[in-house]
């Protein structure tokens, strides 16, 4: 209000100052809009960026202030809302629309706590548009741009990120790095470095698994656990048990035979057979079914039996598509890694 006064009683926009200006008055009328044929790519482009801002931000402020009060959000529902009310917006010829992080701040620096709180603005829009446009001609773009940096400037923690820092280094600088693309180039351009970067390092991650080497757990009768953590945890002589830590698939499969192999030419004395725990995958895609089958046939070159345990019923079905099962043979696919144990420990085994 007093930007409007000040404004207006000293004619700042004949200064140099930017104001709003004109604003039209009046509701829009609800129509389809008319499309051409040659459009339809550069809009599919369009609203792919703007779905990528839209979701993070939308999706980002709802999480914010979701744990700010303790309660929870479901993704899903929060997609089908922004889906209708961008529907609406499209048919009414509006801007598309999300969970804007700045006025979500804006609005609850007033005290909004509640659903009504939007549905109190959408009337006062309305009371707005239809009356009040004239109002805000001399209001200075200033006054709205700082309106918005006073509300973002509380979401701005800097203990926050110091926690990130040390918490987790190179996630820190990945976001760092997402917000100084979001702060010099454009929003959508620094989304995408973030989203990119992310992958990548989760792409990093999943190719470079860990792989534990297992030993009994003293005094509990059927438990394995990784010796690396647990020095006193036994080892079995004959057999080396190796867990994957991260589920097998093809961007992992050759580190994981190559990791496997320094494993078994470490081992002292040199084992007499080998036991995968595969619990951690679901399934095998093609790829990572080759490589099994290329390991077990160079284990039993090297006169190693080789035996899965903890196998789901998925990647058994794999198993015997890829012909894995059958050069491993079935009898050395089984349940637990106790049962692997035993069996091999014994010379026999169990089917599955």
């Amino acid at each position: 209000m007093l930007g409007l006064l000040v404004s207006t009683v000293f004619s700042l926009s004949a200064h140099g100052v930017k104001i709003v200006g004109h604003v039209p008055s009046g509701l829009p009328t609800p129509g389809v809009p008319s499309i051409h044929s040659s459009d339809v790519l550069s809009l599919i482009t369009a609203a792919a960026g703007l779905l990528l801002v839209i979701f993070s931000e939308s999706l980002g402020a709802a999480d914010n202030f979701a744990t700010k009060y303790g309660y929870e959000i479901d993704p899903n529902q929060e997609l089908i809302a922004l889906g209708v009310a961008n529907a609406g917006s499209g048919l009414m010829g509006g801007l598309a629309g999300g969970g804007s992080l700045s006025q979500s701040a804006v609005n609850e620096g007033a005290g909004a706590r509640s659903e009504i709180s939007p549905l109190i603005a959408a009337v006062l829009i309305l009371i707005t548009v239809l009356v009040l446009t004239p109002v805000f001609k001399n209001l200075p773009e200033a006054v709205l741009a700082a309106l918005i940096i006073h509300a973002v400037s509380h979401l701005w923690k800097v203990a926050e990120m110091r926690r990130y820092y040390n918490l987790q280094r190179l996630e820190f600088w990945l976001a760092l790095a997402t917000l100084l693309g979001v702060i010099t180039i454009d929003v959508l351009p620094g989304l995408v470095i973030g989203v990119a970067a992310m992958l990548l390092l989760v792409i990093y991650h999943a190719s470079r698994p860990q792989i534990g080497s297992l030993g009994r757990v003293p005094g509990e009768p059927g438990a394995y656990g990784e010796i690396g953590r647990h020095p006193d945890y036994n080892r079995i002589p004959g057999l080396l048990v190796l867990r994957l830590e991260a589920p097998l698939f093809y961007a992992n499969a050759t580190p994981v035979r190559d990791r496997v192999k320094t494993l078994i030419g470490m081992a002292v004395p040199p084992p007499s057979a080998l036991i995968i725990d595969l619990g951690s995958n679901e399934r095998l895609d093609i790829t990572s079914a080759e490589m099994l089958t290329g390991l077990v046939d160079t284990m039993h070159s090297a006169g190693i039996d080789v035996a899965l345990a903890d196998v789901r019923q998925p990647v058994i079905r794999m198993a015997r598509r890829s012909g894995l099962a059958k050069r491993l043979g079935e009898d050395w696919i089984f349940h637990t890694i106790d049962e692997a144990v035993h069996a091999l420990g014994r010379g026999d085994a169990a089917l599955v």
